[in-house]
């Protein structure tokens, strides 16, 4: 079948990676896509929130499967604009509709999803600019630290933990009066600050049935240490050793199974990806968030590790037959190290030269990943933040990291950082 894999990250370099190993797999187009994709693909100048140009190119090529990479575009309805065209009604389109992707695009709404269906999460209340005064003097009585949270899209910037309560209420002042994330911050969430180790798990569901593709443990702070500003990501390792068969038995039974029952009983039409975003709270697994979608850098550890062929998997969620699955997962350790530019995530520098990924990626047990690259005068130059995640596996996690840092020696670019404790308080 042709394939329309849609974004231009490294996620989507993973995705079409694993999809053009599967005997199913006709042309792969991904729009708007980077060096990397074209690997393994066609890339097509299309932004992916341009609907009208996305159809009319399934349309032309005979597009039979759609992978939705980021997140905006499933808020903004991509599934709706495809399936309510009988031109495009028969492509299966892996997303939710915009209504059950509210589980991302809004954190209100999926507090109250969870709140409906007894999910454990913090305790939160919500604000908006009409009850300004509350919020204020709840944030005054609220236990230390607080969290608070941008109700919409915010780019992964909406999320403070505000260590005192002055800070807490500057943040609430500039998200709701100086409507920092614009609409994105016109209500604000409050919770509760959990105490523990964040995980992420990652489902693949027709919103009856569901299927565990692989878990993670993702690193966030720039620093080493886990110290500075947060990032997209600087990398992540899988399996997650404390992540045992008594730990998913708990995420599958308290977590996962409860939120496909609740998608099934309130009728959102959802097929496709749940990236449930947990804390581990002393062996106990609480929901901070959910994605409609697969993570990045976390698609570059799973899909690695996942043995199973995607684009099988993918159908299944549109023929009835995911509950009949069998996933395989490959028994080593892997690991992915984000290379970043100088500066990230302050301001940086683009079109730089990079020197190397070829050498890198001819390793054993190598992947380079391309997440903000693009050409050049024939050169893959520097175009994002976080540039280029390179995975390895390995048997452990200290191995795969290692090899991961050893494969990142041989590429070079100005300013290029990466942090060299990935899976620190597992080696």
């Amino acid at each position: 079948m042709n394939i329309l894999i849609i974004g231009s990250g490294g996620r989507e370099h993973a995705l079409a990676w694993k999809m053009a190993q599967s005997h199913q797999s006709g042309d792969i187009y991904i729009a708007p896509g980077n060096p990397g994709t074209a690997q393994f693909g066609i890339n097509v100048p299309i932004e992916v929130n341009d609907f009208i140009s996305l159809k009319a190119l399934s349309i032309e090529k005979n597009i039979e499967l759609v992978v939705v990479g980021p997140e905006e575009p499933l808020v903004n309805g991509i599934f709706d604009f495809f399936n309510e065209d009988p031109a495009t009604a028969s492509i299966n389109v892996i997303g939710p509709s915009a209504k059950a992707a509210q589980l991302e695009g809004s954190k209100a709404f999926s507090k109250h999803f969870m709140h409906r269906h007894q999910i454990p999460t913090a305790a939160y209340a919500e604000f908006t600019i009409e009850n300004y005064e509350e919020g204020l003097a709840y944030i005054s009585k609220h236990a230390l630290p607080i969290v608070l949270k941008a109700d919409g899209l915010a780019a992964g910037k909406g999320v403070i933990i505000a260590l005192t309560h002055q800070e807490a209420l500057t943040s609430f002042k500039e998200m709701l009066q100086d409507k920092q994330f614009g609409k994105a911050s016109s209500k604000v969430v409050i919770e509760q600050f959990l105490e523990g180790i964040e995980v992420s798990v990652f489902a693949l569901t027709d919103g009856h049935h569901y299927q565990i593709i692989g878990h993670a443990k993702d690193y966030k702070r720039i620093g080493e240490g886990d110290t500075g500003l947060n990032t997209g990501g600087m990398g992540c390792v899988s399996p997650v050793p404390f992540m045992d068969a008594v730990f998913m038995q708990k995420v599958e039974a308290t977590i996962i199974a409860p939120t496909i029952k609740g998608i099934q009983e309130e009728g959102l039409i959802y097929k496709g990806f749940v990236f449930f975003g947990l804390m581990n709270c002393g062996g106990e697994p609480y929901v901070i968030e959910y994605n409609c979608r697969l993570g990045d850098p976390e698609t570059e550890v799973i899909l690695p590790r996942l043995q199973t062929d995607l684009v099988s998997l993918l159908a299944a969620t549109d023929n009835g037959t995911l509950e009949d699955v069998n996933i395989q997962y490959n028994d080593t350790a892997f690991a992915t190290v984000m290379a970043v530019s100088g500066g990230y995530p302050g301001s940086y520098q683009k079109n730089i030269p990079i020197t190397g990924i070829e050498l890198a990626a001819a390793l054993p047990q190598i992947h380079v990943f391309q997440a903000g690259t693009g050409f050049q005068e024939n050169s893959i130059v520097t175009k994002g933040g976080r540039v280029l995640a390179v995975t390895s596996s390995g048997n452990n996690l200290k191995t795969a990291v290692m090899n991961a840092q050893n494969a990142l020696s041989n590429i070079q670019f100005d300013g290029m950082y990466f942090r060299k404790d990935i899976g620190f308080e597992f080696s």
